[in-house]
């Protein structure tokens, strides 16, 4: 836990130093907000260009949220299979089995 503390004080270091700006410009690099401002204000967009960057971006965001919330429902979903095939004593493809078996007669 410290060794990640201690990466990101020296990430932070590095940037407030202008590591990355000397290093590169570009979007890639960016790491925080002043550094995605920066480069977003060299690309000198108009308002109405800016205003579709934001709606994207903000699209963009909320796909991945879902995508992530999915996963992890997914995840919750094996979870509760695995711990039920342990109560009943059954692997977890069998119980996979009996679930759909139980699905097919409804």
């Amino acid at each position: 836990m410290t060794t990640d503390l201690d990466l990101q004080s020296a990430i932070a270091a590095l940037d407030e130093y202008g590591y990355e700006k000397k290093a590169s410009t570009d979007l890639e690099q960016a790491r925080n907000k002043q550094q995605m401002g920066k480069y977003i204000k060299s690309l000198d967009y108009s308002l109405r260009r800016l205003l579709i960057l934001q709606e994207t971006v903000n699209e963009l965001v909320e796909e991945k949220k879902h995508q992530l919330a999915q996963q992890e429902n997914i995840q919750t979903y094996k979870t509760k299979i695995i711990n039920l095939s342990r109560e009943l004593n059954l692997s977890y493809e069998e119980v996979l089995a009996i679930m759909a078996d139980a699905g097919t007669k409804k």
